[in-house]
């Protein structure tokens, strides 16, 4: 399981740091290096587009885990090119970017959009598996989650447009809530389909099924 990210546009991140002039990098060897959004490579990359757009980059690393409390020792080791900064680059996932953040005394700002978290189900191709919506059905759904595997993420059986078991939004994607039924089934549990689950605020939402993202290896 990894935290799947992008790198935002180098014209967001140019206008983030406008009023910073020395920028320190920060990249993750662990999730971002496997995406190749954030490792040494992209770490240098930004650097030089930095420079090319004016800033002067203090110093970079590369942290094993950005994520990790041992941050904290890798930005005390490196507190001399940090000092002389005027903000911190994060090319690293949100955790990694708010980690920063608790042992640093400068601005800190993220390179990279935070997705999903993936499973990878073959080498370089990660699916999400969990919405993380902080109110899981899963007891209900017989260990499915309709919200991630649903291209309509409903809540409370299928829309009626599946043909052959598959979603009416793209025919590679399983119906969620035939996989669902199925499983009620083989369990002894459709009786749980009679239990309706509350509306959810859904202003944040996304759709289109589980997101996936496919990465050269």
């Amino acid at each position: 399981m990894i935290t799947i990210t992008e790198q935002k546009p180098l014209e967001e991140v140019i206008q983030s740091l406008e009023t910073h002039q020395g920028i320190y990098l920060i990249g993750c060897g662990t999730c971002a290096t496997m995406l190749h959004t954030g490792g040494k490579s992209e770490v240098l990359e930004m650097k030089d587009k930095l420079e090319a757009a004016g800033k002067k980059v203090t110093g970079w690393m590369v942290i094993s885990t950005a994520c990790d409390v041992l941050t904290k020792d890798a930005l005390r080791e490196n507190a001399k090119d940090i000092e002389v900064a005027d903000a911190i680059l994060v090319v690293a996932c949100a955790f990694g970017a708010q980690t920063v953040t608790l042992y640093a005394d400068k601005p800190v700002y993220p390179a990279l959009n935070t997705l999903f978290i993936g499973k990878e189900e073959s080498p370089g191709y990660f699916i999400e598996v969990c919405l993380q919506c902080g109110s899981c059905v899963l007891a209900q759904t017989a260990g499915i989650c309709p919200l991630v595997r649903c291209s309509k993420s409903l809540l409370n059986g299928p829309c009626g447009g599946s043909v052959g078991g598959k979603c009416e939004i793209d025919p590679d994607i399983p119906c969620a809530w035939q996989l669902i039924y199925d499983r009620l089934a083989a369990l002894g549990q459709l009786d749980k389909l009679e239990e309706i689950e509350p509306v959810k605020d859904w202003s944040t939402s996304h759709s289109g099924g589980p997101r996936k993202i496919t990465i050269e290896t």
